[in-house]
């Protein structure tokens, strides 16, 4: 039950800015998804200028050959005829192929081992300077 409409008059060739939702097809044709990889979605909508008579009712990326790491941004993406995407000043993600969470816990603790290493070592150094004085 619609709550509140609003009716606009549009000159011909208008343009309109509207969110566009994202739809994500062929992930089994994705190895990174396969091997138990996450999509992980970082724009669920894309906010487009688009003409007004044109407005697309969803963008579909294909996630064909994404492998673990792999990210879509922007660039890759084909947007329809008479749409552009708003944000034009970087190449922003939309989504990536992450690996499954018990990969990534035990390479975030290698990693916090590492850097727990490499403050322990810059501590060192510190202390070593500061007696000098």
């Amino acid at each position: 039950r619609a709550l509140h409409v609003d009716f606009f008059r549009l000159a011909k060739g208008a343009k309109v800015q509207v969110n566009v939702p994202v739809v994500f097809v062929n992930e089994e044709a994705s190895p990174g998804l396969k091997r138990g990889g996450v999509l992980n979605v970082v724009r669920f909508e894309l906010d487009l200028m688009c003409d007004a008579d044109k407005i697309p009712d969803e963008i579909e990326i294909d996630v064909t050959g994404l492998e673990i790491g792999d990210s879509i941004h922007i660039s890759h993406v084909t947007l329809p005829e008479g749409s552009e995407s708003t944000i034009t000043d970087r190449d922003f993600t939309i989504a990536g192929v992450t690996a499954p969470s018990a990969l990534k816990s035990s390479e975030d603790e290698a990693e916090q081992a590492e850097d727990e290493e490499k403050a322990a070592a810059e501590e060192a150094e510190a202390e070593e300077g500061g007696s000098e004085e």
